[in-house]
């Protein structure tokens, strides 16, 4: 099972890490697809080049008013993303063996996986103790007990491990939390979906210079967003979409700058 970018590989198998019972659509829901009982089925969806959605709001349910049935949430919690966004983003990250990694977003622990497997040093933070004791023993499983995962708040990073080369999301952002820049070494990279004033569902690659973070888009990334950064359907909606734009995170604050043509 192999998933490419351009000359970038995800040089792990995805399978040992999506959870036995994943979900799927089914009329309206998403409803459990075990692979006890369903083995083939549970393989073409591991197998497609899609995210796999792993956890849903069935416990925390996000649809004010809703009657869920028993077992069925509606709106995705966590997921596996998807291996070509996996393996693009990672060569947006422009990795080189013995690189000190912070991923946000631990998920399954399938990019941590292969971040660790190109060489990099990994510190992954999950927001889930549940998720991420699952990713640990994934990790460890497949043969990654190296890479150290965190329970807590991604938006805060690492602080304790830092610096970093690189910081990568797994989830989207309308404002890269400053301690992302602040625990980035000098010349370092933060690749991050992104969806906010200038951009919806972009990926945003940001370079550290000087205590601030300075950088563009280089195409689309539909992601789920950090729990503490969730926007309302209507909101998402109403965001335009600026040719050009350049975003720029310091200490004071985050600002993304029109083209010229449009500041007139």
């Amino acid at each position: 099972m192999s998933f490419t970018y351009g000359e970038t590989e995800l040089p792990v198998d995805r399978r040992l890490f999506v959870p036995e019972t994943i979900y799927v659509w089914d009329d309206g829901w998403l409803v459990p697809l075990r692979r006890a009982e369903q083995p083939e089925e549970w393989e073409r969806h591991v197998a497609a080049d899609l995210a796999v959605i792993t956890a849903t709001d069935e416990k925390e349910r996000l649809l004010p008013g809703a009657t869920y049935p028993p077992g069925k949430g509606f709106i995705p919690m966590s997921s596996s993303s998807e291996p070509a966004m996996m393996a693009r983003m990672i060569a947006e990250l422009e990795l080189a063996p013995g690189m000190r990694v912070l991923e946000i977003g631990t998920g399954t622990g399938y990019n941590a996986a292969c971040l660790a497997a190109y060489g990099a040093e990994v510190v992954t933070v999950e927001i889930d103790g549940t998720i991420a004791e699952r990713a640990r023993k994934a990790l460890h499983d497949a043969g990654f007990p190296e890479v150290v995962v965190l329970t807590g708040d991604g938006e805060q990073g690492a602080e304790e491990h830092a610096p970093f080369d690189r910081v990568v999301a797994t989830a989207a952002a309308h404002t890269i939390p400053y301690p992302w820049v602040r625990q980035t070494r000098d010349g370092g990279r933060i690749v991050a979906p992104y969806t906010g004033a200038g951009r919806r569902f972009g990926l945003l690659v940001l370079d550290v210079h000087d205590g601030e973070a300075v950088g563009r888009f280089t195409g689309f990334a539909g992601f789920m967003p950090l729990r503490g950064q969730r926007l309302r359907p209507a909101v998402v909606n109403y965001i335009e979409d600026w040719p050009e734009v350049e975003v720029r995170v310091t200490s004071e604050g985050q600002t993304p700058t029109l083209p010229e043509e449009d500041q007139r």
